[in-house]
């Protein structure tokens, strides 16, 4: 392990009540686009969240006991733009590292690149390969799990860099469209609500 690994115990389930507040703050922080970015798409917008300064770290806190499997870990991968704020908010909660899975074209010097299709176009992620020493356990924090895509790329884009896949915590778990199944089976995933 790192010099620098912090996090030795995973987190155990968080008291209900605690979990309802987080899932609280949530609701209250969210906004619903109809339409965005392309007709069919309902948007779900957590920036009043990410505003908020007391409730952004209980949902930070609250991504680390999602799924009582995910052990412990050296970092905390956070994909862009908004899995930035809620990994960072996380990874301090954890005490651990924050780890920037940033889209292509965002990093000079070396990078791995992983494509993806997305529900409404196609993307790429990229990191630096060596920015964690190898073997880091890392875990992978986003906003949304819809059809999958993008998560099953970061998945992929760690793997490839050396590093070992903690598991998966999102803050909402859209229902009906079977994000889990492009997911490697074995990886541990969370949601900290379903709509």
């Amino acid at each position: 392990m790192a010099a620098w690994y912090r996090y030795a115990e995973p987190v155990t389930e968080q008291p209900d009540a605690r979990r309802d507040e987080a899932i609280a703050l949530v609701r209250r922080g969210m906004t619903e686009t109809p339409d965005f970015p392309e007709p069919g798409i309902l948007f779900r917008d957590l920036s009043g969240l990410f505003a908020d300064p007391e409730g952004l770290p209980v949902v930070g806190e609250a991504l680390l006991t999602v799924h009582d499997g995910f052990g412990p870990f050296d970092a905390v991968a956070g994909v862009e733009a908004r899995g930035f704020v809620l990994g960072t908010a996380a990874a301090l909660a954890g005490g651990a590292g924050m780890l920037a899975v940033r889209k292509a074209g965002k990093l000079p010097g070396a990078v791995l690149t992983e494509r993806y299709a997305l529900e409404y176009g196609t993307a790429a992620l990229e990191v630096h390969p060596d920015t964690l020493p190898a073997g880091s356990r890392v875990l992978v924090v986003d906003d949304v799990l819809a059809t999958g895509g993008t998560l099953a790329a970061t998945l992929r884009l760690i793997e490839r860099a050396g590093w070992e896949v903690a598991g998966v915590a999102v803050v909402i778990e859209l229902d009906g469209l079977d994000g889990r199944a492009a997911l490697p089976d074995g990886v541990p995933v969370g949601a900290l609500l379903t709509l």
